[in-house]
């Protein structure tokens, strides 16, 4: 099927984008999308796959692009009947001419196509032929999401230079509450024109360095049934050990209680308490380049943690007596060998860059991580965060972004420490 209109003016020299268009309720945002990049003066091309067009008519795209919209592989005929023969190439020919392949929204089911190198349309078939970078926008069912097989497809697919631009958390068609929901269709389009960050073609510029990595909260016990924690919910955490073990490190994750599944190649220890999370992260301290402490350690314990469940009956109120954790943090430091570069985080409300540049001399880090938490939307327990890492020689300012966009940044710092001889 091959559906258009002329194009509209001279671009020859524009941008050339392809809209790759999925079958997902979120098919019908595209159509901003495309006219978002247009604002940009983007020559726009879609291709849809057959469940899109269950969702969206293939019109819509021609009327808005002014070209043809590419619905099926191959064209039996032309118009004047006879045999479309350039139909059977017309993936090398798109391929060849694009500057970009942006899929959105992009499905469970062809991110695991373009991760297992499975060419069936011409969706799969174009991401096969093309150079250009790939980016592309998920967006599917909170437990589609979270599957172990589409996280490691991701994973395979970042690997390769895809760039995924994460969905948000909110409502979703299904019915259900959580990450999924399509990206902001702005988001989307400055993930497009973004030039590439530089990385080593395999991706592997931090290979040879061990990170250990602390992610989540940790639970301070007051009953057996009752326990003192925080809204951390380790997203930070996990996206650091993902973004690290793509770039070819090793990675020790030591994580408190979180309802995420662990990167498959990090070596886990699931811990609980502060003192626990202490234990291992000194225990395996020799064997790190690099310690990342993004974990939201409880900064008190209740003094003594009863036995038995505290009944209710009885009691207008109940007061606990808190003591203080141990600074995991100041201990790390205190036993980091030469070399060993150290990175702590700051979630702060109020004067967040002071506090924080602060802390990064109070406790000799070599880097600090900040954000000001009762910013809404961004922080704990979001897959969004806006941040601000501090060393001696830089300040990054993050603006507001993916969690694994804000890891790679990170990362970036930790790179240039090495390189810079700053650890």
């Amino acid at each position: 099927m091959r559906i258009g209109t002329a194009p509209r003016g001279d671009r020859a020299t524009a941008m050339k984008v392809a809209l790759g268009v999925c079958g997902g309720i979120a098919a019908y945002k595209a159509a901003e999308i495309v006219r978002l990049l247009q604002d940009r003066e983007v020559q726009v091309q879609v291709v849809m796959t057959r469940s899109a067009q269950e969702f969206v008519r293939p019109l819509t795209f021609a009327a808005l692009t002014g070209h043809k919209v590419i619905a099926d592989m191959f064209a039996a005929e032309d118009d004047d009947g006879r045999p479309n023969l350039d139909s059977a190439i017309e993936h090398i020919s798109v391929a060849q001419s694009l500057d970009c392949l942006l899929v959105a929204p992009a499905t469970a089911n062809v991110l695991a196509k373009f991760a297992q190198g499975i060419a069936d349309d011409f969706l799969t078939t174009l991401y096969l032929a093309t150079k250009a970078p790939v980016v592309v926008a998920p967006a599917m069912n909170v437990n589609m999401w979270e599957h172990p097989a589409t996280r490691a497809n991701l994973a395979t697919l970042r690997q390769r230079g895809v760039r995924v631009v994460e969905p948000g958390s909110g409502y979703l068609a299904c019915g259900m509450v959580g990450p999924g929901r399509l990206a902001p269709n702005e988001a989307i389009v400055e993930a497009v024109l973004q030039p590439a960050v530089p990385r080593d073609p395999r991706g592997e510029d931090l290979r040879g360095e061990t990170l250990l990595i602390t992610a989540g909260p940790t639970r301070e016990p007051i009953d057996p049934v009752r326990y003192l924690s925080n809204r951390s919910s380790g997203k930070m955490g996990y996206a650091l050990a993902e973004a690290a073990l793509q770039r070819g490190a090793r990675v020790l994750l030591v994580t408190g209680p979180t309802a995420l599944q662990p990167p498959a190649q990090a070596e886990v220890t699931a811990v609980e308490t502060a003192a626990q999370m202490c234990a291992a992260v000194l225990s395996q301290l020799p064997q790190a380049t690099v310690v990342i402490k993004a974990a939201a350690v409880a900064d008190f314990r209740p003094s003594a943690a009863t036995a038995h469940k505290i009944k209710r009956e009885g009691r207008a109120s109940l007061t606990l007596e808190l003591e203080a954790t141990g600074d995991i943090l100041a201990e790390v430091v205190h036993r980091a060998a030469a070399g060993q570069i150290v990175v702590g985080f700051a979630a702060e409300t109020q004067n967040a860059l002071e506090n924080a540049r602060q802390k990064l001399a109070r406790k000799s880090l070599h880097a600090i991580v900040v954000n000001d938490v009762l910013q809404p939307g961004i922080g704990f327990d979001s897959d969004r965060n806006a941040v601000t890492i501090i060393t001696a020689q830089e300040e990054v300012t993050v603006p507001e972004s993916s969690k694994r966009e804000v890891a790679e940044r990170v990362l970036d710092v930790v790179r240039r420490l090495r390189e810079g001889s700053g650890a």
